[in-house]
């Protein structure tokens, strides 16, 4: 045992809040792995969700292991020990099961790497290795890339999988049997199951097995909903307790694969969330409302007036511009918040009909007005460049937006004599699976890089914002392992044994990361994550690929009740879910009009 890592370990528990005992018993051990570090893995709510979950489990003691840190990786690879996991520093070879949990691309080299110092085989393990299980957000957009050294992969949410994932493996004597009788149409997906046939193109022929893996959901009223466990110092989320109030996003933007990926739309009530929280808040005093559309949750008001009642300071994750209130802003900074992140992706109106956001810049600047007259004082804004369809005009207008909050902010602070900030965030966009942008190439990283740095000049000439303006060569990576196909696991073996960068792996492992990159794929290619089944229909995807390129818009989801347009809840029947009244009836048509956006014969949104 590593005896800095075990020090470390100790120090770190010491520190850590836990809000509800979990027994850590049982006779079948999890080594629940997030592939970072701890300060990022524990800002984590599916992560710590998962492991509430299998030690709820009778029989199923789980524990935490992370990416050990420079200092402690070099000590155990000079060493020659095993990597630990966090409660009881137990090497994880010696564990039944090693799950990972796997939100971003970026963490596919850590997988690999967290194996190698656990001293498990990444391929060809054998009866006496730990099973190794794969699963979160990256992995249901498209496993292919880290399928080789899986025996298994859930695809899909935690509720709908970990329960039926531990009947299996429990089932019986041999935890390896269980694993036989999980189905793809479960969500379980075994990749030495299916052989991938290629053309020699080097596109994908077929998927020769048991059939589509369908992405698996989870629905209110069948599970508790997900909430920080344990709360430490040492994150960026500070002993700050997080809980998901809503799940899914009605906006439909083109570019966004956790919007598709999540539908349908899905909350918790109020009685639910304020209960918890009231329960929790003697070890709490902040609270973190989660969700992919927070003001979208037809009781948020009447939430964070609960929670502004017991006291609590209340943050939210980015808010939805065209779903904003005074009222809310104020309940907000009411609380003591003193900062807001809002998303308008880009600068022009034209774009956001690209990507079907459907508000203007007037909107967003009266929304700032009202945010800094109800007393919030800094503001992020998240921005994308390299998108499709993008011209220069687009990013200048990525400055004049900013310029106009900057404006509004200074007009309100002088007459408080209190200035706040700006800060942008502008990253560069990587195509994703499982989004109408699916088929589309990457933009030329040279042409965004010189994007991002005429945003860094105009930034840098402007008082009060500190913009942080990253390079589209570290998207790179991620954009091959976002869109590749089976065959990168070679690359992802060689970047891990050489230690070396992973395009420069790529192309050791004789692979072209142009054919992932800058190719437009043919509407009827078979794709890398088509072994996946996301619930929404391939054709959906494909017509608003076409009304992107005509800049038209399309509804929200569900503006129609009984809506069938992109195939989810035909799929997947939902019996708990009730359209909002702040939905009923909601007509956009105006909306519509005002953006002046070009439509077809029948009206806006029609597919």
């Amino acid at each position: 045992m590593s005896r800095r890592l075990h020090e470390r370990h100790r120090s770190l528990r010491e520190e850590e809040v836990w809000l509800e005992e979990l027994p850590l018993t049982g006779s079948y051990r999890v080594a629940l792995v997030y592939p970072n570090l701890y300060y990022v893995g524990m800002s984590n709510l599916g992560f710590q969700s998962v492991f509430r979950m299998l030690n709820r489990l009778p029989d199923v003691a789980c524990e935490r292991a992370f990416l050990p840190d420079d200092a402690d990786k070099e000590e155990l690879e000079r060493t020659g020990r095993p990597l630990t996991s966090f409660e009881t520093d137990t090497p994880l070879r010696d564990f039944d099961a090693v799950a990972f949990s796997v939100s971003f691309e970026n963490d596919y080299l850590h997988v690999l790497q967290v194996l190698r110092l656990a001293g498990i085989p990444l391929r060809d393990r054998g009866p006496r290795d730990p099973l190794v299980i794969l699963g979160g957000a990256a992995l249901f957009l498209n496993p292919e890339p880290l399928a080789a050294f899986a025996d298994l992969v859930a695809v899909g949410e935690g509720e709908a999988l970990v329960p039926r994932m531990m009947e299996a493996l429990l089932g019986g004597p041999d935890p390896r049997k269980g694993v036989e009788s999980l189905t793809p149409r479960e969500g379980f997906y075994v990749p030495s199951r299916y052989e991938v046939r290629y053309h020699p193109d080097g596109t994908v022929a077929a998927y020769d097995g048991p059939g589509p893996v369908v992405r698996q959901r989870g629905w209110p009223g069948t599970m508790g909903f997900p909430q920080s466990v344990i709360l430490t110092p040492h994150t960026e989320m500070s002993l700050k307790y997080m809980v998901e109030i809503s799940r899914g996003c009605p906006c439909m933007c083109r570019f966004c694969w956790a919007g598709y990926n999540y539908l349908p739309v899905r909350g918790f009530t109020r009685a639910e969330l304020v209960g918890r929280a009231r329960e929790v808040r003697h070890l709490a005093k902040r609270i973190g409302l989660v969700s992919t559309a927070v003001c979208d949750h037809p009781e948020i008001e009447g939430i964070v007036d609960d929670l502004a009642g017991m006291d609590y300071e209340v943050s939210v994750a980015s808010l939805r511009l065209d779903d904003l209130t005074p009222d809310f802003v104020f309940k907000l900074a009411d609380t003591g918040v003193q900062g807001l992140t809002l998303a308008p992706e880009c600068g022009s109106d034209r774009m956001r009909r690209i990507l079907n956001k459907q508000f203007t810049n007037t909107d967003i600047l009266d929304r700032a007005t009202w945010i800094f007259e109800n007393g919030i004082q800094n503001l992020k804004l998240y921005y994308m460049v390299g998108l499709p369809f993008e011209e220069h005009a687009d990013v200048e207008a990525i400055v004049e937006l900013t310029e106009g909050i900057r404006e509004r902010m200074l007009k309100v602070a002088r007459g408080r004599g209190r200035i706040g900030r700006l800060h942008p965030s502008i990253n560069p966009f990587v195509p994703k699976p499982g989004t109408p942008y699916q088929w589309l190439p990457m933009a030329d990283p040279k042409q965004t890089d010189r994007k991002l740095q005429y945003l860094r000049k105009a930034f840098g000439r402007m008082p009060n914002v500190d913009a942080i303006c990253k390079s589209a060569r570290t998207g790179v990576a991620q954009s091959i392992l976002a869109l590749a196909d089976r065959r990168v696991a070679d690359a992802l073996e060689i970047a891990v044994g050489g230690r070396m960068d992973f395009k420069r792996a790529v192309r050791e492992a004789g692979l072209d990361p142009s054919f992932y990159l800058f190719r437009e794929r043919a509407r009827d290619e078979v794709l890398p994550w088509d072994v996946v089944d996301n619930g929404v229909a391939r054709d959906y995807f494909w017509k608003e690929l076409e009304r992107s390129r005509q800049e038209k818009l399309s509804p929200h989801c569900p503006e129609i009740q009984g809506c069938i347009r992109c195939g989810v809840c035909v799929e997947t029947p939902n019996p708990f879910y009730r359209l909002p009244d702040k939905w009923k009836g909601r007509d956009r048509l105006p909306l519509y009009e005002k953006l002046g956006a070009p439509q077809s014969e029948s009206g806006p949104g029609t597919s």
